[in-house]
């Protein structure tokens, strides 16, 4: 990049699914064009964390449209380095870089694309509801889960957003959130149980867990709790907080993703539990829209 940009401001914290943006850049990747704006609702994947799909959709102006095929993160360097999702060399928030939200589209730029333009941009609304729905229900099921293993810790493994001992922290390896779902994988080996965790009796009565999880979701989805994102500030790099109000109490959970706006958008959230290999626990997470 040859002029400094600001970290773009998004606005999908809040739910928006449409707005509008100046056009400050169009750059140049290996999979074709990416376009970077002032503002955005669109919510990218991020690249060192990436449980959340990006939200595609499309970049509008004066009746004509050019598709997004999934936002992602970018950042450009003090030294005006442009880097695109995974071949960002840092994490995000690092000092000495600006942070964005690039928007990849499809084919070439057409001509009415260009720097200083002002456009409209327009997430894929169902797409996004889906999604927001599966991180909502992978937050809802990694704490029902912490609740039904809070038994097998001989040690304290510190303390989750309910209180319950961590599991979900220690143990968790990767997360992918998918419309009206998620996989999360566990790992259970030697550290896990020098921790203080007893996988044998887990292994035991792994089916008596998954039923006490899916007991505990119906209740949280019958709650109708407010779920939603509390941003501390508008860019894409400002930390954000994922915030639910359940019976046991309020969970706050660092969250770079987006949520359901209610647990009443839930007709019902059920999880597997898989201990196929002794090693590793996969929870699959489900969902019922309302």
């Amino acid at each position: 990049m040859t002029a400094a940009v600001p970290a773009t401001r998004v606005a999908f914290a809040g739910g928006a699914v449409e707005g509008a943006g100046t056009v400050l850049r169009i750059e140049a990747s290996s999979a074709g064009a990416v376009v970077i704006v002032d503002e955005t609702p669109f919510h990218p994947v991020d690249h060192t964390w990436p449980d959340q799909p990006g939200d595609s959709g499309e970049i509008r102006f004066d009746g004509r449209a050019v598709r997004v095929t999934e936002a992602v993160m970018a950042a450009v360097s003090d030294e005006g380095v442009f880097a695109l999702g995974t071949d960002i060399p840092v994490k995000r928030g690092v000092e000495g870089w600006t942070w964005l939200v690039a928007h990849p589209i499809e084919g070439d730029v057409p001509d009415w694309l260009v720097e200083g333009a002002r456009v409209e941009l327009v997430v894929d609304e169902a797409r996004r509801a889906g999604l927001s729905r599966g991180h909502t229900a992978c937050h809802l099921a990694s704490l029902a889960l912490d609740v039904a293993l809070a038994d097998l810790w001989r040690k304290d493994p510190g303390e989750d957003a309910l209180g319950s001992p961590d599991f979900e922290g220690r143990a968790n390896q990767t997360s992918r959130i998918r419309e009206d779902g998620a996989v999360d994988e566990y790992r259970l080996g030697k550290s896990l149980r020098r921790a203080g965790f007893d996988t044998e009796t887990f292994a035991a009565t792994i089916a008596e867990r998954e039923d006490a999880i899916n007991v505990r979701l119906a209740e949280w989805v019958a709650s109708g709790a407010v779920s939603r994102v509390v941003p501390d500030g508008p860019t894409i790099v400002d930390r954000r907080t994922w915030h639910c109000e359940l019976p046991e109490g309020t969970a706050d959970i660092l969250c770079g993703g987006t949520h359901a706006g209610s647990l009443d958008e839930f007709a019902q959230i059920t999880v597997s539990l898989d201990l196929a290999d002794p090693q590793q626990l996969v929870m699959t997470t489900t969902v019922i829209a309302a």
